[in-house]
């Protein structure tokens, strides 16, 4: 029989399961967005109505990830990893296919 272990204290101090953790969500304008016709950029994310504008945004050229875009949002750029500059990009919600938040506390210094 088969008994599940939620915590275990070796020496006062606990240890969890890695699957027992929750992923974190990241929260901020801090965003890659994901556009039509094969766009994926970077930046800061504003949008007002169906205007939206990415400051500072980059086009990701080259993921350079083993696990996706995603792992670009969370562990921020890769050794591979290649990124065009392009300023301020504009462009109208409708275009949008989906949006990844990022960790801001490790993308901050890369914009």
């Amino acid at each position: 029989m088969k008994k599940k272990i939620d915590k275990l204290t070796i020496e006062g101090k606990d240890y969890v399961p890695i699957d027992s953790l929750e992923k974190p969500e990241y929260k901020g304008d801090i965003k890659i967005v994901i556009l039509q016709r094969g766009w994926v950029m970077i930046g800061i994310f504003e949008r007002k109505d169906n205007d939206c504008k990415l400051h500072k945004a980059y086009n990701i050229r080259r993921w350079g990830t083993e696990r996706g875009l995603g792992q670009l949002a969370s562990e921020g750029k890769q050794e591979s990893t290649q990124l065009d500059y392009c300023g301020l990009v504009e462009f109208d919600y409708l275009t949008v296919v989906a949006m990844l938040s990022c960790d801001e506390d490790i993308w901050k210094n890369e914009l």
